[in-house]
């Protein structure tokens, strides 16, 4: 039987080891019953998946302790993941017991209140509702009970209070304080002759101040198992120095590389900061319409049919239809496009636009958790957790690199004295301590990671959601695109170009017979022939209706039987018909089993298609195909027009994965096949694809869901700009490859002949790693 995957997931707070995010991945995915175990060292997000259900709360006292063997000091706090109808809200500040029960008493009453628990020791109150859609309301009834009987508390939504705020706030400084006065008396020992003893008593003092929390991490991992890691092999470097005579190399390189450490944590630090405010467009609040009051609220107290007005300047805080107001709205945010959209009463919008000029009034058709914003943010920051191949590499990499460096130096140290005559052991030893210092591979660890997702924030800001690092990488080897036409190549709004009516029937009677037919359907031909007709369409005419897939439609329309759809239609009715030659779709139409007469459907190609397609193969995609369930004259005028290299027209959903299967077999082993759709007819395929791509996805849940990369437009354009972005992305992740393990690779020839120094070989470790997370940045930088 099989037994459902139990998903965990955590914020490692304190995480700034690279290195030690690697180890705790690989241990805690080794462990028994962990099915698999990720940590996305940029977002510092843990995520563990469990096969055994009984064992959930050991694994995760487990991988706890793996955590914090790594560093002690990183806080492992579990995300909230809660059913559909559960919301918590933190009360930060609640310090009266009497009060939190009062709370918990008074919003149970609340009407649609399933449970309401607060819980006095975490501030969190966690409230289950009867129906979903109350949520919402009593969220807002709650947080203001809550206030009036608690009035000096901080109502929070997201974030969870860190209890270790005021011990590590104390920790730093503490840090600080030691590393500025063991400076100092390094400085001193420098500067001035004491003599040899006095000299020895200084430079050890001060080597004490500033390395001392490193020479105790390292003593207190090798207790615990954890040899190979920076403090340990920082800790043999500087020490074997002490041993060998050369006090102030000891003491300058440990302050060199606690200085190093510090400029890399916060460059670590700058680097996350710059790719979250890339995505700083979660709205911070919403003006919610209660009567005549205007209540400001958190959006997440807003629910499905509530009313907010959205002032000018502000951001829209959910998605919604615009009841009163005129104003332009910059998506740019959500879709790159620098040009405002306008908008009217029944206009749509999204949640993460923003307001330009008018005030306008908004009813709600989302709950924030299902709106537009929601999704993109919860995409973006959650695709670092989707490795991409090379970061695999590098992880692997790491935990062979420091070891056989190690004990390359171990025999470094030993073996030359023993077989070469004038060898001496103190110099040897010296050049084993240089490759003890360079062989932590911080450098790539850190900076792999944050160049794809910067990448991947690049690509958000203009407007293409990558779903993880691994389809971002994929995007370097596309060999063949397939295209749907419909809403991709064209612009999918359909117009009744022609009516062509036979055997005595008039225009107005073929349109009258086709609009009825098309009367329960909402797909894009049947909404253009309704729109044709004009009038409303009466269902009381219509009877025995019956969809005939990937053919048409029959319907009994005030008794007599009509036929809809394509010739495929007529010629399985046996129904002889004037076949119509057009790039428009046709709709043949039979009534009581006499041909009728045609429609005619027209299509416009977007007006990026054709460029989109030059770009292709400029950037070295070799096959452009297109498959459609429309005619084959159709698909092959559009496909002449764009210039496409083949066209594989009139197919049901069931070949169009037939189709995709067999252009599957013609690429080569490496190249990648994409599919580009609406994201909604094409998911079978889309999900066939190596990488499928939705077009079209502004608003769309299921393009969203089907697809691993979302064109939050409809130009088939942005596609050569995630290529573009992809390629870019890959040439900085090798840059920084390249650049580590090239200078790595020097210094460690170097100090095998006793050239370089420990100096150098700092460098080589922390100097490396800040160049390359700074050269990881430019990942950001969107690409045109």
């Amino acid at each position: 039987m099989d037994t459902a995957i139990i998903r965990k997931e955590f914020i490692l707070e304190g995480l700034c080891c690279g290195n030690c995010a690697a180890k705790i991945e690989q241990e805690v995915g080794n462990l028994e019953g962990v099915s698999s175990a990720t940590v996305d060292f940029v977002s510092k997000t843990f995520t563990m998946e469990i096969a055994d259900g009984e064992k959930v709360n050991s694994l995760v006292a487990q991988a706890d302790s793996i955590v914090k063997l790594h560093d002690p000091d990183i806080m492992m706090n579990e995300k909230e993941t809660l059913q559909p109808g559960k919301k918590v809200i933190y009360l930060f500040g609640l310090c009266c017991a009497d009060c939190a029960q009062k709370i918990e008493k008074q919003v149970n009453l609340i009407d649609g209140v399933k449970t309401a628990v607060l819980d006095f020791v975490s501030q969190k109150l966690t409230i289950e509702a009867l129906n979903q859609k109350d949520l919402p309301g009593i969220i807002r009834q709650a947080s203001q009970i809550a206030l009036e009987i608690e009035p000096d508390i901080q109502i929070s939504y997201t974030n969870k209070k860190n209890d270790q705020e005021a011990s590590r706030f104390w920790k730093k400084w503490a840090y600080r304080i030691g590393l500025g006065t063991g400076a100092a008396i390094f400085a001193a020992g420098m500067l001035f002759d004491f003599g040899t003893p006095a000299e020895f008593i200084l430079f050890f003092l001060s080597y004490l101040l500033i390395g001392g929390e490193v020479i105790y991490r390292a003593l207190k991992n090798i207790s615990k198992g954890q040899v190979f890691d920076e403090n340990f092999l920082m800790s043999v470097a500087t020490i074997g120095a002490f041993a060998i005579g050369e006090y102030p190399e000891g003491v300058a390189v440990m302050l060199f590389y606690q200085i190093g450490e510090a400029f890399q944590q916060l460059a670590v630090n700058r680097s996350r900061k710059s790719i979250s405010s890339l995505m700083d467009i979660r709205p911070d609040f919403a003006n919610l319409q209660i009567g005549n009051e205007l209540r400001k609220v958190t959006p997440e107290e807003v629910g499905i049919g509530d009313v907010i007005i959205v002032k000018p300047g502000e951001k829209v805080p959910l998605d919604g239809r615009v009841l009163d107001g005129r104003s332009a709205l910059d998506l740019s945010a959500l879709t790159g496009e620098s040009l405002p959209r306008d908008v009217e009463p029944g206009s749509e919008v999204l949640s993460g636009s923003i307001n330009k000029n008018g005030l306008l009034t908004i009813e709600v058709s989302k709950e924030f958790g299902e709106s537009t914003i929601s999704k993109i943010l919860d995409l973006v920051q959650n695709a670092s957790s989707k490795k991409a191949p090379t970061e695999n590499f590098i992880t692997k990499f790491a935990r062979y690199y420091t070891p056989f460096v190690v004990f390359a130096a171990l025999a470094l140290a030993v073996i030359p004295p023993l077989l070469i005559a004038e060898a001496t052991f103190a110099d040897w030893i010296n050049r084993a301590l240089v490759f003890l210092v360079v062989s932590c591979p911080c450098a790539l660890v850190i900076s792999i990671p944050l160049s794809f997702f910067g990448g991947i924030g690049g690509a958000s800001k203009n407007g293409i959601l990558i779903k993880g690092s691994n389809y971002l990488e994929a995007l370097n080897n596309v060999d063949t695109v397939v295209f749907d036409k419909t809403g991709t190549l064209t612009k999918g709004v359909f117009n009744v170009a022609q009516i062509t009516a036979a055997g005595g029937w008039s225009q107005d009677d073929l349109l009258f017979y086709a609009a009825h037919a098309e009367g329960y359907s909402n797909h894009p031909i049947a909404l253009s022939i309704q729109k044709a007709y004009g009038q409303e369409i009466d269902t009381r005419k219509l009877s025995e209706h019956e969809e005939l897939s990937g053919l048409g439609i029959r319907v009994k329309v005030d008794g007599k039987t009509v036929l809809a759809g394509n010739s495929k239609l007529l010629d399985a009715e046996n129904i002889p018909c004037q076949k119509e030659d057009t790039s428009g779709t046709v709709v043949y139409l039979a009534v009581d089993g006499v041909f009728a007469g045609t429609i005619v459907i027209s299509d416009e190609i977007k007006p990026d298609s054709k460029q989109a397609i030059k770009d292709l193969r400029s950037i070295g995609v070799r096959s452009l195909v297109m498959l459609t369930g429309d005619s084959k004259t159709v698909g092959e005028k559009i496909a002449g027009e764009i210039g496409l290299d083949a066209v594989y027209a009139d197919l049901l959903p069931h070949q169009k994965v037939e189709q995709l299967e067999n252009l599957e077999k013609e690429k080569p082993a490496k190249g990648k096949l994409v599919f580009v759709g609406d994201g909604v007819n094409d998911a079978p395929v889309l999900a066939r694809s190596d990488i499928g791509i939705a077009m079209g996805g502004l608003g769309s849940d299921a393009a969203i869901e089907a697809a691993d990369v979302v064109l939050m437009t409809d130009e088939p354009s942005k596609l050569v700009s995630a290529i573009r972005i992809a390629h870019k992305t890959r040439g900085i992740v090798w840059q920084n490859i390249l650049f580590a393990l090239g200078v790595k690779a020097v210094i460690l020839v170097l100090g095998a002949l006793g050239i370089a120094t420990m100096w150098e070989a700092v460098f080589g470790d922390v100097g490396v790693a800040i160049i390359a997370i700074l050269n990881a940045m430019r990942a950001m930088r969107v690409v045109e």
